[in-house]
């Protein structure tokens, strides 16, 4: 009893997370903080200049915050229905946003009620722009037309109506002040220039367009529509680059980090990609709670803002190394660190006499059952305990020494309904993971000789025993496929490999 040695749990190895330059830059935020918004988030923008306020587009209200502040520092609520996609002009003064009723808003950031409204669109406006001349505002509706306006005088400049459906997306060039790029229902990317009437390029992206987004330097566009994220050289006349396709439901959002050397998307399926500008793969992934409708980063990246179809909006901060102030010395004075090794590198002479200190072993709770030979319930202490202290590396541990010792059988038997549903349970789970395979189906062989005469009495164990057979049978045609793979492989490689011939056939043959 005394010399009793614990089981040996076999370590296997684990791959783990490839930690990179972009793992550490991308987790280096602070716990999100999170701010409830009175319906779905569908426009984040952050003001150009200092303190980069961002303004919250959700249900009929904007909603300016401080980079900072969990509470709005100014909200603009003159709106009778759903407000959508509120922009900051370049100089960060201005505010234009869209509605439900079809008009474009332009309000002052200093005041309250709108300075300027655009009457002209039949429906509901969801792009709204400022070109880089800080003087004209583009618009797209739900009515398929894409109108430039004149700020000063609040008039109508010029109409487009080429898309066949709704214009749900747009963006403008920050180098051009005539150029600007909108998306549609209709699975197109038009690219306008105001000094002409029709647009200079149309790009086919395939799926109904949700979002678009000008590289830095304008020769590169970026569309999500669908499951794709796609790149375009607008100058080469839209020709496409690169096509991604990382997720999993539609992309919703696009945005740039200040660089201009990541790219993040988000989607429904409740992930924000980052992907590298150069590679074009994916470098991170954040997961959230509720798909994502919108997202922006705060310039130099110091703030993420994800906006969520449940009204929630998720803002992380960046970390920046405080300063800890000098603590004053206490009076009362603790043991050094030398205090606690001391001796503990000490080697003992010959004339020393060594005593040493016995070493209390705390066995688990397998273990002890174990050592008094309770076989059948140190088995149900690793099959029904908490996943965390006893991982399937610790059963199959305990189903081996149960093997060694000639116990498993009897282990196995005298089981109830709710026992033997565990069991096969964890048998349904782990029978085909090749690290415990050749332990488990000897296992499955002893439980199937055991309770074969009592099949047809429980409903569930019955299922479970077909789904473990159904298991198994796919496994054996997969390694079937796998053998025949590998024949043709090697029969490939074969016919491949050529003898290269020796110095004497060289002769002959040069003899010959």
């Amino acid at each position: 009893m005394a010399n009793y040695k614990p089981v040996i749990v076999q370590s296997f190895p684990k791959l783990g997370e490839k930690v990179t330059e972009d793992t550490l830059y991308w987790k280096n935020y602070k716990a999100p903080i999170q701010i409830k918004e009175f319906g779905a988030v569908n426009k984040i923008d952050f003001s150009p200049i200092r303190p980069y306020n961002y303004a919250v587009t959700a249900s009929s209200r904007i909603h300016i915050y401080g980079r900072y502040s969990q509470e709005p520092v100014k909200t603009f609520s003159r709106f009778k229905d759903v407000a959508y996609c509120a922009t900051y002009r370049d100089d960060g003064m201005l505010l234009a946003a869209g509605s439900e009723e079809g008009s474009v808003r332009l309000f002052d950031i200093g005041g309250r009620a709108a300075l300027r409204q655009f009457e002209g669109h039949t429906k509901a406006v969801h792009v709204v722009g400022f070109l880089s001349d800080k003087y004209r505002i583009v618009s797209g509706a739900d009515d398929y037309t894409s109108k430039v306006w004149d700020v000063s005088s609040a008039s109508e400049i010029i109409n487009y109506r080429e898309h066949t459906d709704y214009v749900r997306c747009g963006c403008t060039s920050k180098l051009n002040a005539d150029l600007f790029v909108t998306g549609s229902y209709d699975h197109t990317v038009k690219v306008f220039d105001t000094r002409t009437e029709k647009s200079v390029i149309t790009i086919e992206h395939g799926q109904p367009v949700e979002s678009v987004n000008l590289f830095p330097s304008g020769g590169l566009l970026v569309t999500a529509g669908g499951r794709y994220v796609k790149i375009w050289d607008l100058l080469k006349g839209g020709q496409l680059l690169v096509s991604l396709r990382n997720h999993h439901k539609t992309v919703t959002c696009l945005c740039l980090t200040s660089s201009g050397q990541r790219l993040l998307s988000g989607s429904l399926d409740r992930h924000v990609k980052v992907y590298s500008t150069t590679s074009y793969k994916v470098v991170h992934s954040f997961l959230y709670e509720a798909s994502i409708l919108s997202l922006a980063l705060a310039p130099e990246d110091e703030t993420l803002v994800v906006g969520m179809t449940n009204g929630i909006l998720n803002v992380k901060h960046r970390k920046h190394e405080e300063r800890q102030p000098l603590r004053r010395p206490s009076r009362r004075r603790r043991p050094t660190y030398r205090t606690f090794v001391k001796g503990r590198n000490y080697m003992p002479q010959q004339e020393d006499f060594f005593v040493t200190k016995p070493v209390k072993r705390h066995l688990k709770k397998y273990d002890q059952l174990l050592r008094s030979f309770q076989v059948s319930k140190a088995l149900d202490a690793v099959l029904q305990g908490p996943v965390r202290s006893n991982p399937p590396e610790v059963t199959v541990a305990v189903m081996q020494e149960l093997n060694r010792r000639g116990t498993l059988k009897n282990a196995l038997a005298g089981r109830d309904e709710k026992q033997l549903s565990v069991l096969l349970a964890f048998l349904i789970r782990h029978v085909t993971d090749a690290r415990f395979a050749p332990v488990l189906i000897n296992v499955a062989e002893m439980i199937i000789d055991i309770y074969m005469p009592v099949v047809g009495q429980s409903a569930v164990v019955d299922k479970q025993f077909l789904k473990l057979q159904n298991i198994i049978e796919k496994e054996i045609d997969y390694q079937e496929e796998l053998l025949e793979v590998l024949g043709m492989m090697d029969a490939l490689f074969a016919t491949m490999a050529r003898k290269k011939p020796s110095s004497l056939e060289e002769n002959k043959l040069d003899s010959l």
